[in-house]
């Protein structure tokens, strides 16, 4: 495992030589364990909910910028790119789901900016200040992510089995210069709020569970997505030729790097699965209205 210093050095060098600097792996802070996984699926088996093509209603979104002063590189995130990701979001779940801007806050905390992440006292206070709405709307917020438990992070989300009217912790906590045109080399084309957004509506990584599939059954890989080939791991960057990490498994075929919710930069992700959209309507049905 590379140091700090050492992967500084590597980018130096990198840049010296006129080589493009390498894009750093994903990183998503959203998990389950696999004990938390068997009993969220036992209980989804058993109180799913009838669902229909599409998730029918408009899903409303409010979102919460958190900064640590007033200009754009601070994380004032303009109001163009808050509209840019909505519109990349509607591209992403085209014909399924339709997201729409309510409103949006702004608030100057330093503290939260820099230290909310997951389980953070500055996350507990972020939610039950700012918080609106019920378990149909979903509340983003965009901090900096600089040090803390979110330190490096990209998002992360809750998962809908997880929501409670007594608790405001629901919702998906982003970087902010992960938008459409925000500054984050490689991720900046908004698809992580659109990878968090899976998980607030019930999928995991195409590599949960790796080529074994934590929970599988004869008609589920590791993910609960049958159309979803086995992934051992996490992919990165876009890799060429597409791998086949899981050759012999129950569920065949080149990993899915190419899906939103695998790990590969931006500009590779290009969808989801019919499964994973059928998976998020029988989640939202059963958990969100």
């Amino acid at each position: 495992m590379f140091s700090t210093s050492a992967i500084t050095l590597l980018l130096a060098a990198s840049a010296a030589l006129g080589k493009p600097t390498p894009i750093p792996p994903r990183k998503c802070g959203t998990s389950m364990s696999p004990a938390n996984i068997s009993r969220a699926e036992i209980h989804f088996a058993v109180n799913k909910a009838v669902s229909t093509e599409r998730i029918a209603n408009n899903v409303n979104v409010y979102w919460h910028v958190i900064s640590k002063d007033s200009t754009a590189a601070g994380g004032n995130v303009p109001d163009v790119q808050i509209s840019n990701q909505i519109k990349q979001m509607n591209t992403d779940y085209a014909g399924n789901i339709n997201w729409v801007l309510v409103n949006t806050s702004r608030t100057v905390n330093v503290d939260w900016f820099n230290n909310a992440g997951p389980s953070s006292t500055q996350e507990t206070a972020i939610k039950n200040a700012l918080r609106i709405g019920g378990k149909a709307d979903l509340n983003v917020y965009s901090v900096g992510f600089t040090s803390g438990s979110g330190a490096g992070l990209l998002g992360y989300s809750t998962f809908p089995i997880s929501y409670s009217p007594t608790s405001k912790e629901d919702g998906i906590v982003i970087l902010f210069s992960s938008v459409p045109g925000g500054s984050t080399n490689g991720y900046n084309l908004g698809r992580t709020l659109t990878h968090e957004s899976g998980h607030w509506l019930g999928l995991y990584h195409t590599f949960q569970g790796g080529c074994a599939g934590s929970g599988s059954t004869a008609t589920t890989a590791g993910d609960f997505v049958a159309d979803t080939p086995a992934e051992a791991g996490p992919a990165s960057g876009c890799p060429s030729p597409v791998p086949d990490t899981c050759t012999g498994t129950a569920f065949p075929g080149a990993d899915p790097i190419h899906n939103f919710m695998d790990y590969t930069q931006d500009s590779c992700m290009t969808g989801f699965t019919p499964g994973q959209f059928a998976r998020m309507t029988t989640q939202f049905a059963t958990y969100r209205t």
